[in-house]
């Protein structure tokens, strides 16, 4: 059973490995990813689910080859013929997902994609950034009742709110969005994740975040601002690909999805109640204590009482109440000022 929102309704942050072309041309490699995604504490691994012909046409003209980026030169329908996941994997690699513990994710591009990833039984779909604004891709996505997770990457309120209204229509409530800067890597400059309350609360639905800068940083600040999802590219050492070059190496992730749970540790609320470890401690706060000996009756003054540690005495704030009053009893130097004595 897909995890995601049993995940989040507990307030836990789901993590997504996305492997993407990281492969680098080996099922093997995409299998490694699992399971080494799996052990390095993520909830989810996503491949993605296209052909070049179901993305582009083969075109050699420029409208159809990449200028500047990560990219720079290559030939659309080649970029994806190199990139993709070849579909007879991928029954292969949801197996290893559910051997392993973690949910089966992707992104379909094109409606065939998505009857493929429905005769596998995939149990959710996620939406890239760039097909955000392909309004009938993704009803005919959401048409199917399963979870959504929308990329917003480039998109502005009116194109995030068209995305969502599309599910709506199709009666599917189960969406999330993701905060996403489509800048490969991204900068940190760029990523703009103070949008994610304001998403919340806009759009009314959970936010996470689809990271692709560089290291830890980006997820924890995201999860900090209230991302229930992190999504990052994943890859193996050695491996090559048109996306290792803004991909985590996979023993990075491990630390990264570490840094994102302690983050959601230690945004917890207490309502100001001391931990326990806090309780044993507060002996060592400051007190009021005798630090001469006090005969009956004899005034309590600066002289004879002092604010020291530890904390046995009646708290400093009673210390200008103190003075100036006789003592009721002997107090001998090194005695704590009780509550009795005031």
């Amino acid at each position: 059973m897909f995890q995601l929102f049993e995940k989040i309704t507990k307030g836990k942050v789901y993590v997504i490995a996305e492997v993407s072309a990281n492969h680098g041309g080996s099922l093997e490699n995409a299998l490694e990813l699992v399971r080494q995604s799996a052990e390095a504490g993520a909830d989810c691994v996503k491949i993605q689910t296209y052909t070049a012909e179901t993305m582009t046409i083969d075109c050699d003209n420029e409208y159809f080859r990449i200028h500047g980026g990560l990219w720079d030169g290559y030939k659309l329908y080649d970029l994806y013929t190199e990139a993709g996941t070849p579909w007879e994997w991928q029954e292969r690699i949801k197996e290893e997902c559910e051997k392993n513990g973690v949910d089966f994710l992707s992104t379909p591009f094109d409606y065939t994609a998505v009857d493929f990833l429905e005769d596998i039984q995939t149990e959710a779909y996620k939406i890239a950034s760039f097909e955000l604004v392909d309004i009938p891709l993704i009803e005919y996505t959401a048409s199917k009742g399963k979870p959504m997770i929308i990329s917003c990457g480039m998109g502005n309120i009116e194109e995030i709110q068209d995305a969502v209204d599309a599910c709506h229509r199709m009666g599917n409530e189960q969406i999330i969005l993701l905060k996403c800067c489509s800048e490969y890597p991204a900068d940190w400059a760029d990523m703009h994740l103070a949008d994610i309350p304001d998403m919340r609360q806009r759009f009314q639905v959970p936010i996470g975040l689809s990271d692709h800068s560089e290291g830890s940083l980006g997820a924890i600040v995201g999860v900090s601002l209230g991302a229930c999802v992190i999504e990052k590219h994943v890859c193996l050492p050695g491996v090559e690909s048109p996306d290792s070059r803004f991909s985590m190496q996979i023993g990075d992730f491990a630390q990264m999805v570490l840094d994102v749970r302690n983050a959601k540790l230690l945004l917890r609320k207490s309502g100001y109640k001391l931990t326990e470890k806090e309780k044993s401690s507060t002996v060592f706060r400051r007190s009021v204590f005798a630090v001469k000996d006090i005969k009956e009756g004899e005034l309590f003054t600066d002289d004879n009482l002092r604010v020291i540690r530890p904390g046995y005495g009646v708290a400093p704030k009673h210390l200008k109440e103190l003075l100036g009053k006789e003592s009721p009893r002997c107090i001998h130097r090194g005695e704590p000022i009780k509550n009795t004595d005031i």
